[in-house]
């Protein structure tokens, strides 16, 4: 019997079983693709908080970026920019199997080509059903982590509900003319309540995408025609991936022996869309919940609940003042948004907030109480108060 059985060999995943591996558990990962670093919709970008947090290797790191250009809807340019670096691009198929890597040296277990069919959660162990090969594999453990990404019909067959909201994400892979800044895209012909990124991966390629609710292949495909006509981007025949972004959190994330974790939790900016560093981070805390629960033996749900105890604290008011905001710019026309632009230029909000130390690439309540605190620009969007900024739950 093993530890604990990992259900997903993405990052988080790989992450949650090499620190469990590490403190001494007999560990294994499932992941249903053929390969670790298979086709993921996914653009990337981490801050660099992220970086040296989790020990980021430099050789999965294809740039760093220290700017960013914004575009408004009638192509005003916001240019952000510091001096240090604020983020890194990734290679995503080298980070995948970076961390399967790590997880394998301390001693990890992983079987590739193995969708789980049934989890069956008994009073002193867990039973996994798993498609593999031609006679199946029917495995037993102490507890099981579900790390498989968004869209697992998992969590629901376990009882532990639905998403309440969610946004699909659409891209490409692309030639450039020489882009060195990212660049995004507001504008409801663009992407409807969201944005579009063009996000340089070396001198010559990039990958561009967006959000949207609706039709995110038709918009992403206007989008490359419009990059094409300005020049930045070499060829609009390219193909597109898709993936569904959760917006907000599971309303639970434990039961008894089973803790769910990363964007199969919703543990995701509302904001962007971002979920590795998210992720990792509740991966921390799911790593050590469990192992401080097999050394008790005691995997009840009341023992495992401190995990959603402690994400929702370290994360709850993120998520919260993030959906709020994200909920609020969706109501924006392109000409209120143009509006801000104006108002952020013109009255120097930008650079303010460049200063300020508060202004984060991974944290995003602070900068958004602090833009949406200055009168003219709650006006411009009709906000008639803040978001509570205790914001326990979501």
């Amino acid at each position: 019997m093993y530890d604990v059985v990992v259900i997903g060999g993405g990052p988080v995943g790989s992450y949650v079983a090499y620190q469990l591996a590490g403190a001494g558990h007999k560990v294994m990962v499932l992941e249903r693709k053929q390969r670790v670093g298979g086709l993921v919709c996914c653009t990337g970008v981490i801050g660099q908080e992220c970086v040296s947090s989790f020990a980021i290797e430099s050789s999965v790191i294809l740039r760093q970026v220290n700017s960013a250009k914004l575009f408004s809807p009638s192509g005003n340019l916001l240019r952000l920019w510091r001096e240090e670096t604020q983020a890194c691009i990734l290679d995503r198929v080298a980070f995948d199997i970076t961390m399967a890597n790590r997880a394998q040296g301390e001693g990890v277990e992983y079987v590739l080509n193995s969708p789980v069919k049934n989890i069956e959660v008994e009073e002193d162990k867990v039973k996994v059903e798993v498609s593999y090969q031609k006679t199946g594999l029917n495995l037993e453990a102490k507890a099981v982590v579900i790390a498989t990404g968004f869209g697992s019909r998992l969590t629901e067959k376990l009882g532990l509900g639905n998403f309440g909201d969610f946004v699909i994400g659409a891209q490409a892979e692309v030639a450039t003319a020489e882009v060195d800044e990212i660049e995004v895209y507001f504008g409801r012909k663009i992407a409807p309540g969201f944005f579009g990124w063009l996000v340089p991966t070396s001198p010559q390629t990039a990958r561009v995408g967006l959000l949207s609710r609706h039709s995110p292949e038709l918009y992403l495909r206007e989008l490359l025609a419009s990059l094409l006509a300005q020049g930045k981007i070499v060829s609009a025949d390219v193909k597109l991936s898709c993936g569904g972004i959760p917006l907000k959190p599971l309303g639970r994330t434990f039961s008894e022996r089973l803790i769910v974790v990363g964007d199969a939790a919703g543990q995701v900016k509302p904001t962007s869309g971002g979920g590795i560093y998210y992720g990792l981070l509740c991966a921390d805390i799911a790593a050590n919940t469990l192992h401080q629960a097999l050394q008790h033996d005691d995997l009840s749900a009341k023992s495992l609940a401190k995990y959603e105890r402690e994400w929702r604290r370290k994360l709850g008011r993120e998520l919260k003042i993030g959906y709020w905001a994200r909920k609020l710019f969706e109501r924006l026309s392109d000409r209120q948004i143009d509006r801000i632009f104006d108002i952020i230029k013109t009255n120097g909000i930008d650079e303010a907030l460049l200063k300020a130390k508060s202004l984060s690439f991974d944290w995003h309540s602070q900068a958004i109480l602090r833009l949406l605190g200055r009168t003219v620009v709650s006006k411009t969007i009709g906000v008639i108060r803040l978001p509570s900024k205790a914001g326990k739950d979501i």
